[in-house]
């Protein structure tokens, strides 16, 4: 994580290796934006862009010599694409220009941003992106490639609202809201061969040491004391045995009591029912859900929100080993049903039920589970846009959080005709129904294990790992879902009573 500051100053005379200001288009060419540039200096860049192929588009970046009047050397501008009729650019805008500047700017020292943020919200907006595209990942690095992939090691934002309490506020929870996602990528993009079902549980210690979130560890002794079938039997074929984790924060007199799931497949291979070789690496990132539900609480508990979060981590490995599952294996799920098993690639929606069971027990106002569950949801939605599904509630509150997160979710339903498909030939359910709508029928597999509590279900199997960079994310893991989840659970903590 970069270092963070907030400046009202002027960013002229900003200490810093380049300068990031905004552009957007006007007729005839671009207008530059959001610093106090000498007058000259911004007609000139106005000037030139024109015939430097200067659009003002989103995520659209180029680097100028400063010139005069400006003590950073480099002169960065970045797109924000149209503003709103009133002139002003969305929260996203912001976000997404911040951090396309930042990812761009990897390896520098020092980067001043100057775009428009003259409100709190504005800043926020600015500081969290900046500091989400500033993220890199180079722990298995060596020597000179791991300096020259390095992150940008310090942002300062300008704005005039950095002086008040508000913007102060709002540049400390873009700052907690970064470190969460950088976490969650971080685990995402570690190698599987370090981080399995144990090793993931010590890390979701690690990650509560001097919180007040305790943390439950389940080991495999243990589940199946507990009845767990479905993370006992995903895992069963892996020589490194599954584990539940449950992270729990819980404030005096809360305002809710939130429930969160989190699918934690450390490395799928699809077990007997085996993956193709192709992409199979990206598996390891199998487990993007779990890692948002853990540093969603710990967040949580960083920003001090009067709700109630426990989270419930569904580790495993799923692979093909002598002793895996099989197809046709009937499992009895945490409380009794049981499930035919015809595809042990369905493997995601078998532990997740089994947490389901005692999320829903333990009595909250809303479960949430984060899956990278399908592929039939990429089918669907492609790459970089979520599935929410649920009940009308859950699925509206997750909705609603999503825009202003700047996250893309959509709803996808819940068809009648489905579940029977799901309807086991020997047990209560199979863990697949037919190839036509298999997101939604998953979906409809989970929400046997919920009854009549609100809930949604977030399906991230798109854009949990990213196979190209844009604005504030980079290629691999994104963090996607913590900072629509974390906005849900503000969002719990100010909603009127009934």
């Amino acid at each position: 994580m970069p270092e963070l500051t907030c400046s009202a100053k002027s960013p002229i005379a900003a200490k810093a290796d380049a300068l990031v200001v905004g552009t957007h288009p006007v007729p005839g060419g671009v207008a530059v934006v959001g610093a106090d540039l000498p007058r000259a200096l911004a007609a000139r860049v106005a000037d030139l862009a024109p015939a430097l192929g200067i659009s003002g588009e989103p995520d659209e970046v180029r680097r100028l010599p400063a010139g005069s009047g400006v003590k950073a050397p480099v002169l960065v501008l970045v797109g924000l694409g149209e503003p709103n009729p009133d002139g002003r650019f969305t929260s996203e805008a912001l976000r997404r220009a911040a951090g396309a500047a930042a990812r761009e700017l990897a390896g520098t020292d020092a980067v001043a941003i100057a775009l428009p943020a003259d409100d709190a919200a504005a800043l926020g907006a600015v500081a969290e992106g900046a500091a989400l595209g500033a993220y890199a990942y180079s722990r298995y690095r060596t020597g000179p490639d791991a300096e020259h992939r390095r992150g940008v090691r310090a942002l300062e934002v300008f704005s005039p609202a950095a002086k008040g309490a508000a913007g102060k506020a709002a540049a400390a929870r873009a700052t907690i809201i970064a470190d969460a996602v950088h976490a969650v990528r971080d685990l995402v993009n570690t190698a599987p061969n370090d981080l399995y079902p144990a090793a993931f549980a010590d890390a979701a210690k690690a990650a509560a040491k001097g919180t007040g979130v305790k943390v439950t560890v389940l080991d495999e002794k243990a589940l199946a004391a507990g009845s767990y079938g479905g993370l006992l039997a995903v895992g069963q074929g892996s020589a490194r045995t599954p584990r539940l984790v449950k992270v729990a924060y819980a404030p005096t007199r809360p305002a809710a009591k939130i429930a969160l799931v989190g699918k934690g497949i450390t490395f799928d291979s699809g077990g007997i029912s085996i993956k193709p070789a192709k992409g199979m690496e990206a598996m390891k990132s199998d487990m993007a859900g779990a890692a948002a539900v853990l540093h969603t609480v710990v967040a949580a508990e960083r920003l001090g929100l009067p709700v109630a979060v426990t989270g419930w981590l569904c580790l495993a490995e799923n692979m093909p080993g002598g002793s895996a599952q099989r197809p046709s294996d009937v499992i009895a799920i945490r409380g009794g049903k049981t499930v035919e098993v015809l595809n042990t690639d369905a493997e995601g929606r078998m532990v997740m039920a089994d947490a389901l069971v005692d999320a829903v027990a333990d009595g909250p106002d809303l479960v949430m589970d984060v899956a990278t569950l399908t592929g039939a949801a990429v089918v669907a939605l492609g790459k970089r846009t979520a599935a929410v599904m649920g009940t009308e509630l859950g699925r509206g509150i997750v909705l609603e959080a999503s825009e202003v997160s700047g996250e893309p979710f959509w709803p996808l339903p819940f068809p009648a005709e489905l579940r029977a498909d799901l309807t086991g030939r020997v047990a209560d359910l199979r863990n697949i129904g037919d190839r036509p709508g298999g997101a939604l029928s998953a979906g409809i597999f989970l929400a046997e294990f919920v009854g009549e509590t609100e809930w949604a279900h977030l399906d991230i199997a798109g854009p949990g790992f990213a196979s190209a960079p844009l604005g504030y994310m980079g290629k691999g893991a994104t963090g996607m879902s913590v900072r629509t989840v974390l906005q849900v659970l503000e969002d719990r903590a100010t909603a009127p009573t009934t």
